[in-house]
């Protein structure tokens, strides 16, 4: 794309662009930090257009899981949107899946939306980011909850992956170090009926993934995880998850804005979606 006064070049993103990342995080509001980027520029792929001065001006992600991509961080510096450049990026990422005969999915914006639906995407499930700003109740620990130990982890990434469809591990015990106060696990009998992992954030904490059998398990777990960890927190709840929506309204949290799960190449996402109550974000999935 050339345009008067302003030419752009696509590159691949390494992790020398981790400043123009971070700059177009910041001026999206979105909450990624350094440690997310350095987490998906770690095991993704990401390409970039940079304008004649050297400012990254857009971004695309994908990350790669077992027999799907995840596409993340499609963003446009405020300056520079209207200029075809999110769509030019999606479809330099989509031509690269399609290569490998990935299909692809993503967690949409609203404003997102129409120009992945353009793209072949379509409509999965729905779920709304919540936002607790201030301490509005006391929370209290669940019942058989406690934090994840090393032996947990083959029970976690079974039950992880029938609910997410595929081997996350990586990032998982990534955000098992970056907030290590809300890597719980919920376990009855010798059974794991749910865990909750967290990361710290440019603007607040994220919980999630929550994976949890049921909502009391959910509950169980985000009282305690939520006893430890001080607000700002956020949170993205699936739209099904009614009990668990009424239990966070109850307790300060204000929802703040929605997201699509949407899925190229497949007629739906893969994995059991009931046992999901929280994703770990629109930028892993």
């Amino acid at each position: 794309i050339s345009r008067p006064g302003m030419e752009s070049t696509e590159l691949r993103l390494r992790e020398a662009h981790l400043a123009g990342c971070l700059a177009l995080s910041r001026s999206a509001h979105w909450n990624q930090n350094e440690a997310d980027w350095r987490l998906m520029l770690g095991f993704g792929r990401g390409w970039g257009l940079a304008i004649n001065d050297g400012t990254l001006a857009a971004s695309t992600l994908v990350l790669p899981y077992n027999g799907f991509a995840w596409v993340a961080m499609v963003l446009v510096h405020p300056e520079y949107r209207k200029k075809g450049f999110a769509t030019r990026l999606l479809r330099t990422a989509l031509a690269d899946l399609d290569k490998t005969g990935q299909a692809a999915i993503l967690d949409a914006t609203p404003a997102g939306h129409d120009v992945y639906a353009l793209e072949g995407f379509i409509d999965c499930w729905r779920f709304k980011r919540f936002a607790l700003t201030m301490p509005a109740t006391v929370f209290l620990p669940g019942e058989n909850i406690r934090p994840i130990e090393e032996a947990d982890w083959p029970r976690i990434l079974e039950l992880d992956a029938k609910a997410f469809g595929a081997n996350r591990e990586t990032v998982l015990r990534n955000l098992a170090q970056r907030l290590p106060q809300a890597a719980l696990v919920a376990e009855r009998g010798g059974r794991i009926g749910g865990f909750l992992f967290g990361r710290d954030g440019r603007e607040a904490r994220q919980l999630g993934p929550l994976v949890a059998r049921d909502e009391r398990i959910a509950c169980d777990l985000l009282g305690t995880a939520l006893q430890r960890v001080e607000p700002t927190v956020y949170l993205d709840l699936v739209d099904r998850k009614e009990t668990l929506g009424k239990w966070l309204g109850e307790r300060g949290f204000a929802v703040q804005r929605p997201f699509t799960r949407m899925a190229r190449g497949l007629r739906e996402v893969p994995g059991e979606s009931s046992l999901v109550c929280c994703p770990a974000g629109p930028e892993l999935g």
